[in-house]
């Protein structure tokens, strides 16, 4: 079965970190560029953040400086390592496929450049 799992959310108080996973099953990650996405109640899905097979990233201003997207190919997995949080950050986490070895042509940030996705985690940002 072909899928893509994040997993890593939870509850956290104002100025805490979280880290999120995405990983595969029935294909590979290496092949593609991954980009991350949340979605808060009653708000469009947002670009947070993508990241080339190279390692390349991309963010969103409103994370630059306090989230981090990395890539293991060995486990074949990727990671938002997300510090500093903030109750606006409270949302429900996906991660995507971007059919391209890298973000950079191609509007990142939107959803619709992507072709497959996981089920979402959700982060909690509250005190």
């Amino acid at each position: 079965q072909v899928q893509l799992v994040e997993s890593g959310g939870g509850l956290v108080q104002p100025g805490g970190s979280l880290r999120l996973s995405c990983a595969a099953s029935g294909f590979t990650l290496d092949r593609y560029s991954i980009g991350w996405f949340r979605q808060a109640p009653g708000k469009e899905r947002e670009g947070v953040s993508c990241i080339s097979i190279d390692g390349r990233t991309y963010y969103v201003d409103s994370v630059k400086g306090r989230f981090t997207c990395s890539r293991d190919n060995v486990k074949d997995t990727v990671y938002l390592q997300l510090n500093s949080l903030k109750p606006e950050d409270t949302a429900v986490y996906y991660c995507a496929t971007l059919p391209s070895y890298y973000c950079s042509g191609y509007r990142w940030y939107a959803p619709s450049e992507y072709d497959f996705w996981g089920q979402g985690t959700p982060v909690t940002v509250s005190s």
